[in-house]
């Protein structure tokens, strides 16, 4: 069972709208647990199939987490939602990211 932690996280992916992103430690900051990023990215390794994983990023717009997606999965996935990749690095970065704590 996840902890309450690992729940709200889910529930802030969810937010993330299509074709955005959000970071690991954004997500962290507007849970009031500041520097907890890698926890973030812990939780989303574990995560039910119904939370966007593929749209939370490191700070610099790389898609660290795409090893636990298997091949091209998560690239592909916000390529379907209108974002640009190359080198697993989103162009324009900051056009698509998702500011939880302005948005909510």
């Amino acid at each position: 069972m996840a902890s309450d932690f690992y729940e709200a996280i889910y529930e802030l992916v969810r937010q993330i709208p299509k074709g955005k992103v959000c970071t690991y430690g954004r997500i962290a900051a507007a849970l009031e647990k500041a520097g907890a990023a890698r926890q973030v990215g812990y939780a989303l390794n574990k995560c039910p199939t119904d939370v966007p994983a593929h749209r939370v990023v490191n700070r610099l717009g790389r898609l660290t987490g795409k090893l636990h997606f298997g091949g091209q999965t998560m690239q592909a996935l916000l390529e379907a939602e209108g974002l640009e990749i190359v080198e697993d690095q989103i162009q324009n970065f900051e056009q698509y990211i998702w500011e939880p704590l302005e948005e909510l």
